[in-house]
């Protein structure tokens, strides 16, 4: 992942303008922002194909398509996947916070906001996805084992000799994993290879990730074994 840019370009997703028009106004008082803005998901979408922003705030409840489908729908393309994106929500309830999680989500912020809180959030998720962290373990950059080939330089993965599209996140775990076959990884190991050292990830981040890894890899979904009150580990036997 390339460097984050000295101006980032943040998309605003709102269906109230009150709520769009605050968050605007703040996120340009601080001179590095550029700032897209949509009042519906169906806009959302085009914007984020178009115009690819560094970073997406993405209100849930919305009319016709609500942020959850817009969230599935970006992190199922290829042009948009690697786009972070934080949601916004008036609801506090933690199923929605795991259901966010699992489309992809970075963060998840709750109304009313704070744009003082909004900003330090937006400015930590992009410090999180565009500097990438320093590794401890050294893996390279081609990884085969049986059915699975994973390549760093083109960033894909085949199965079977079928190329199946992971997200960056994904596509980094596994990655790791493969790369170290036979090792057992604590949680906290995975979360400063993976995100970084210093940042806030819960647990089940990671737990949410290695059950997609899982669903993708079919057949092979029983290489990566979970070691009771240890972490991960990809079994070579």
């Amino acid at each position: 992942m390339e460097k984050r840019k000295q101006v980032n370009k943040i998309l605003v997703v709102d269906d109230e303008k009150d709520i769009v028009d605050i968050l605007k106004y703040n996120l340009l008082q601080q001179k590095e922002f550029e700032v897209l803005t949509a009042y519906n998901g169906r806009d959302a979408i085009k914007i984020a194909q178009e115009e690819k922003p560094d970073l997406i705030l993405l209100d849930i409840m919305m009319p016709e398509l609500n942020g959850f489908d817009v969230c599935k729908k970006l992190k199922s393309s290829p042009v948009t996947a690697d786009i972070p994106v934080i949601f916004l929500t008036a609801k506090e309830n933690e199923i929605d916070e795991i259901i966010g999680l699992e489309l992809g989500a970075d963060d998840y912020i709750q109304k009313p906001l704070s744009p003082r809180k909004i900003i330090a959030r937006v400015k930590s998720v992009l410090r999180r996805v565009y500097n990438e962290p320093e590794k401890t373990v050294k893996v390279p950059d081609h990884v085969k084992f049986k059915g699975i080939e994973v390549d760093v330089a083109s960033h894909t993965v085949k199965i079977n000799g079928e190329e199946v599209f992971f997200p960056k996140k994904e596509f980094k775990l596994l990655h790791f994993l493969i790369s170290n076959r036979g090792k057992v990884f604590s949680r906290e190991v995975i979360l400063n290879e993976i995100w970084g050292e210093n940042i806030y990830v819960v647990d089940r981040t990671i737990d949410v990730h290695i059950a997609k890894i899982r669903e993708k890899l079919g057949e092979y979904a029983d290489y990566i074994e979970t070691i009771k009150g240890l972490g991960y580990r990809f079994n070579d036997e």
